[in-house]
């Protein structure tokens, strides 16, 4: 097997930050405030925290192993929740606020899936290390010798449940135990070496990753799919362009929430990508979006089943 893989082998692309892109469907992203506020934070601190020093001389100048304790926290951060609740696309986006908060430049390498090889013995651990070793390379070129990162690495592993199941599986391959290991490795490898950089996991079934990757989570933010009040944020901005009024959006947040008939509502994803393109579509190109026909296209819609960790597909 070749050993000297370039980025393309198992980075699906680079994303640089900050970009008015990954802004602009940042703030598409309502309802998932506190995720957001919560995950900005806890970024900047692993990738810049030079910011955190200086808030505490300012507020704090005698905080010395309590800060301590907060900068040791490991560089990686979980996102759980159901199918189709933004985190993949949290985990995407969130770097341009951070990258403006803290005034530096971030890179986002999402690990590709090939990352787990083709099943050749050896082959994952070795692109997971490869992985990490560029990632390592490329954080260890901006770390500011005055404290301040001169930018930041941001690692996103999504569907992270397909790459670090629990090693206490029975039925666990070797070659997926090895990789897990690896992963591991790599981790601490970046806590150790302090340096700008930070690992998102995104996963359906946080049961299923093992129990030493989610120790060493400085954080698992839990996503579920909106309530009323922000499904009502969500369809209030849309509806309300097409003319729709405080009691029809009141309907459509009531029909896109759970019922007798279904137990679960809309996820994000079924709302903005398929129910409001869909009333669209519906109506294009021979008449206006009619409120008593986008209940229709809502009864038509099935909502996308919760994810469970027992079901198969």
């Amino acid at each position: 097997m070749n050993t000297t893989q370039g980025p393309d082998e198992f980075f699906e692309r680079r994303v640089t930050y900050p970009d008015i892109g990954p802004r602009e469907r940042l703030a598409r992203l309502v309802g998932l405030d506190d995720q957001k506020a919560r995950l900005t934070k806890i970024l900047a601190l692993l990738v810049n925290p030079a910011g955190l020093e200086a808030w505490a001389q300012k507020h704090h100048p005698k905080m010395n192993g309590l800060l301590s304790t907060v900068l040791r926290r490991p560089p990686l951060v979980v996102l759980s929740g159901d199918v189709g609740s933004g985190k993949t696309e949290l985990a995407e986006t969130i770097g341009d606020a951070v990258a403006r908060q803290e005034d530096i430049d971030l890179t986002l390498l999402p690990l590709s899936l090939s990352t787990r090889g083709q099943g050749r013995v050896g082959e994952m651990t070795l692109l997971l290390t490869a992985a990490f070793d560029y990632a390592i390379s490329e954080a260890s070129k901006l770390k500011g010798r005055s404290g301040k990162a001169r930018g930041g690495i941001i690692l996103l592993v999504d569907e992270a449940d397909a790459l670090v199941q629990s090693r206490e599986n029975a039925q666990m391959h070797h070659e997926d135990r090895a990789g897990v290991n690896a992963f591991i490795r790599g981790i601490d490898r970046i806590a150790n070496a302090s340096l700008p950089a930070a690992v998102i996991m995104c996963t359906n079934r946080l049961g299923a990753l093992d129990p030493a990757v989610k120790r060493r989570a400085a954080d698992i933010l839990s996503f579920g799919r909106p309530d009323e009040a922000q499904r009502r944020v969500l369809l209030a901005g849309a509806l309300g362009e097409l003319g729709f009024g405080p009691a029809d959006i009141e309907r459509m947040v009531m029909a896109t929430g759970a019922s007798e008939d279904r137990p679960y509502g809309y996820t994000f994803s079924d709302l903005t990508q398929r129910l409001l393109p869909g009333i669209i579509l519906d109506a294009y190109p021979g008449s206006a979006v009619k409120p008593a026909r986008a209940l229709e296209v809502v009864a038509a819609m099935e909502a996308t089943r919760p994810f469970e960790e027992g079901r198969n597909g």
